[in-house]
């Protein structure tokens, strides 16, 4: 029995759409079942020191050395 040359060429068009569908399938899945475990990793955050905005005296050297009383202050 001999199959005509239409019935071949349908065949193989039929077993093309067969193999996209079933790639278009796995996307799918994998898109929306295996891609999603994935996105539960936590992103990794570098710690810094915490910051002061305004340090006391202390940290920042003490108070300026004592002015003279005969001498006016800068700027003046």
């Amino acid at each position: 029995m001999t199959r005509s040359s239409a019935t071949v060429q349908w065949l193989i068009f039929l077993a093309i759409l067969l193999g996209i569908g079933l790639a278009i399938t796995c996307f799918i899945i994998w898109m929306f079942g295996v891609r999603k475990y994935g996105k539960k990793k936590r992103k990794h955050r570098r710690h810094h020191k915490p910051h002061q905005a305004n340090p006391t005296l202390a940290q920042s050297g003490g108070l300026p050395p004592v002015r003279d009383s005969d001498k006016p202050p800068r700027g003046v």
